[in-house]
């Protein structure tokens, strides 16, 4: 048996993680469903981490799992931020994603006083 949280294995007739609680699993079951880094996909990139870190937030508000990969290239000679921040989801949430995406995106900002 497997927690599928902590990913720490226990003997036969333990059913509940004793770290933090969740139901154990079946240790085939576990590696029938592990992620792999094919399963994520860049869904946005910016310069800013500002930028990133509140599309996260508004993911990860809608319950979708998300990760940031900052990149700093400091090869280039030149003057200003090169850095590209990805965005990447699951497969399985990248429409979803992509919707929230575009409503930050499309949103007017007003000044109503």
């Amino acid at each position: 048996m497997i927690c599928p949280k902590c990913e720490y294995e226990y003997v036969d007739g333990i059913k509940i993680c004793p770290d933090c609680g969740t139901d154990l699993i079946d240790k085939q079951d576990f590696e029938g469903n592990l992620v792999t880094p094919e399963d994520w996909k860049i869904i946005y990139t910016t310069s800013e981490i500002y930028i990133a870190d509140m599309i996260k937030a508004n993911l990860e508000g809608a319950e979708i799992e998300c990760m940031i990969i900052p990149q700093k290239d400091s090869s280039f000679p030149a003057v200003g931020n090169l850095a590209v921040i990805k965005i990447l989801v699951q497969d399985k949430d990248i429409l979803t994603a992509g919707e929230i995406i575009n409503d930050i995106n499309n949103t007017e900002i007003t000044d109503e006083e």
